[in-house]
């Protein structure tokens, strides 16, 4: 057997021409575009990578997108002074502040800064427990739904399926259990979540009709964690040095060569779950604004 490839740039794209008539709809309604505030805190090279990739983005499905640079240097007073003029700011409907900031920040303090309406990574503590119990705010974790949407508009509908979680992160792990688990069309999953404290965690993950990796550590899902024929959604983005070329190169937490031998359908790394990352954030932020927009009139 050699898995289907699911192609999560084509997704993205068609997903992101969505959310461009969404953006299109937004300004001939309120006559002004979805606005975006991104915050980049320091110069790590792998940030202003997705900054630039949600920059650009943003251009491409109708969305003003405004990028704000602190230095390496910047206090966690310094960023929540930014973050509170953004908040206040009626032209910025979604605020992103990008992930990892320097050791010095103190990250949680700024998500719980964000004011919830415009939280549009989904990470505040309010819209998180929406999430949780299955409330419709509107907004969506961007990797676990990007999942979502790769499983639904590739032909695998999770409801009656054994779904197990590689990871049980706060950005990944927990929120994606918690979407595949809900009472809703495209969900209804019995969901495993499987972590560091799991004993013998290869047995689980044989178990799935869905395996999702989500644990940050490169190649780590073997062959012999996958049952035959399972969905195999490879969330981890790792930089490795390639021994042969003594360059680097992405990778997964997924070992694609011997997964791809033996699942149904598999995403790759890259081009699979990433771009529906920065997809769903464009959809929220669109979501962001038609909301922000309607409570103004």
């Amino acid at each position: 057997m050699t898995a289907k490839i699911i192609d999560g740039k084509a997704i993205a794209a068609e997903f992101n021409a969505e959310t461009r008539e969404l953006a299109f709809r937004v300004a001939g309604e309120f006559y002004r575009q979805p606005g975006l505030a991104v915050v980049l805190v320091g110069d790590d090279p792998a940030s202003q990578v997705y900054v630039r990739n949600k920059i650009r983005t943003s251009a491409e499905t109708g969305i003003r997108s405004e990028l704000h640079r602190l230095p390496a240097t910047a206090t966690t007073a310094e960023v929540l002074e930014l973050v509170a003029r953004l908040n206040a700011d009626p032209a910025v409907d979604g605020i992103l502040v990008q992930s990892p900031p320097p050791p010095q920040v103190d990250e949680a303090e700024v998500i719980r800064a964000i004011d919830p309406d415009k939280d549009v990574d989904c990470f505040s503590e309010r819209n998180v427990g929406r999430l949780l119990i299955g409330h419709d705010s509107g907004f969506r974790p961007c990797t676990p739904w990007g999942v979502m949407e790769l499983l639904r508009r590739s032909g695998c509908d999770p409801a009656g399926k054994h779904a197990v979680v590689v990871g049980r992160s706060n950005i990944v792990g927990k929120p994606m259990a918690a979407l595949l688990m809900q009472k809703a069309a495209g969900a209804n999953a019995t969901v495993t979540v499987v972590h560091s404290g799991t004993v013998e965690p290869e047995r689980y993950a044989r178990q799935a009709d869905i395996l999702i990796a989500a644990i940050g550590r490169p190649n780590f899902v073997t062959g012999n964690w996958i049952k035959p024929g399972a969905v195999v959604i490879d969330v981890g983005i790792n930089r490795v040095v390639d021994p042969d070329t003594g360059r680097s190169r992405l990778t997964g937490d997924v070992n694609f060569d011997e997964a791809v031998e033996i699942a149904s359908a598999i995403t790759p790394v890259p081009g699979g779950v990433g771009p529906m990352t920065v997809a769903v954030l464009m959809r929220n932020a669109v979501t962001a604004a038609m909301l922000h927009l309607r409570m103004c009139r």
